[in-house]
């Protein structure tokens, strides 16, 4: 009897193992993938991946599950915690800081290293690290900068500035002619943090702005005293639209189109508007002007990423599909919309994307956005601060205090 019930013990171990192998097997021949891609362009720019990636690895079986860009907000933070894919579609940044401090995300520095990627990606390296590790590889990006009129310009004898002292001279030349610099529309509020993500960074640099992201320095500190000041130099000067908050971002491209404005900080992603506006060969770009030249030249680039979940079943093909879409060829087929992150990619022939392409790629770093570098909570407080500024800048002191004490009651 005894002698039985090893055996069966044995055969039942035998079944199981044998099992467990099948089970094995049958996981590691599979790669799934989450995407919020659902926009006809970048879902077929993703399903066109896929298939060249099946293509390379016919062994592998790929499943590919779309969903609703704005609920794949909500869905990503059940399916990481449950049942996870293999590789899943985000955002760089705080976005991405998010998850990596619940322990959702996996760190792939090996990938970077074996691949190449601190060179071919390394004005990316900072948005994609948490405490030394990178939590995932970025495909498309796009440009921040200043859009601004060139018939105008001619017709003032003026040129791209490339410092401060150009850009003011530039803003005060078109207003003693009666022409508004800069055109903006704070109606929805993120515009306004897009100037004070570019004074902040242009002033004190990546590393202080992340750390004020990160609510671990203080609105109140000194090193923002040039921002600010140098900010409500131009407001008192009329270097801004009249009435903006009172404008969406698309109603404030109307004196741009027009003329009547000669300037506008914005993304790439306002070029369709122009075109459909008849005026594109008259607008030109240049990158946001050099305040204190020791520091680093740092741009806001909003950036999406492919990362690997930590409870991800199928890790070797995750990674796989990771370095196969960091290659510069395939980051090309990602872009419709944006830029590849990887500089060894096809530069786009598009003269806006090509400038972008080559701005982004010698760039000392990138931001994310203010909205996608710290909180949700701290974002809305922030940019109605930041508006409010742009209307009343001798409310400065109070602004900045209110924005520190909403600062120590969400970090802290």
């Amino acid at each position: 009897m005894k002698k039985r019930l090893i055996l069966l013990v044995l055969l039942l171990c035998m079944i199981s193992v044998g099992l467990f192998a099948a089970g094995a097997e049958e996981a590691s021949n599979k790669l799934v993938i989450n995407s919020n891609l659902s926009d006809p362009a970048p879902k077929a720019d993703l399903a066109k991946v896929v298939e060249l990636f099946k293509a390379e690895n016919p062994e592998l079986e790929v499943q590919l599950n779309t969903f609703d860009h704005e609920a794949y907000k909500t869905a990503i933070r059940n399916f990481l915690a449950t049942e996870a894919p293999d590789v899943c579609l985000w955002f760089a940044g705080n976005r991405m800081k998010f998850f990596v401090d619940q322990g959702l995300f996996m760190a792939v520095n090996d990938l970077w290293e074996e691949e190449g990627l601190y060179d071919s990606m390394a004005s990316s390296v900072k948005a994609m690290t948490v405490d030394g590790k990178q939590y995932g590889v970025p495909y498309s990006y796009y440009q921040w900068g200043v859009y601004y009129r060139m018939d105008v310009f001619a017709k003032y004898g003026l040129e791209e500035p490339k410092t401060w002292d150009e850009f003011m001279n530039v803003n005060d030349t078109l207003v003693a002619n009666g022409v508004t610099p800069i055109t903006i529309g704070t109606k929805y509020l993120w515009t306004a943090a897009g100037w004070f993500d570019y004074m902040n960074l242009r002033v004190n640099g990546y590393d202080y702005h992340m750390k004020l992201m990160a609510g671990e320095a203080s609105y109140l500190d000194p090193e923002l005293d040039a921002v600010f000041d140098l900010w409500a130099d131009m407001l008192n000067s009329g270097h801004f639209l009249e009435n903006h908050a009172t404008y969406s971002w698309q109603e404030a491209q109307a004196p741009l189109i027009s003329g009547d404005a000669a300037m506008y900080l914005i993304g790439n992603f306002m070029i369709p508007d122009m075109e459909s506006a008849g005026v594109v060969d008259n607008i030109g770009f240049f990158q946001f002007p050099i305040i204190d030249s020791s520091v680093g030249v740092y741009e806001d680039a909003p950036t999406d990423t492919f990362h690997i979940p930590q409870n991800a079943k199928n890790v070797a093909n995750a990674k796989k599909f990771l370095a196969f879409v960091a290659r510069p060829d395939i980051q090309t087929l990602l872009t419709s919309g944006s830029l590849p992150p990887n500089k060894n990619s096809v530069a786009p022939t598009d003269r806006f994307k090509k400038e972008g392409f080559d701005m982004l790629g010698a760039s000392d770093g990138l931001a994310q956005f203010y909205d996608r570098d710290t909180t949700p909570e701290m974002a809305k407080a922030g940019m109605e601060g930041f508006q409010e500024f742009m209307v009343f800048p001798d409310r400065i002191d109070a602004i900045r205090a209110r924005l520190d004490e909403e600062r120590k009651n969400i970090f802290e």
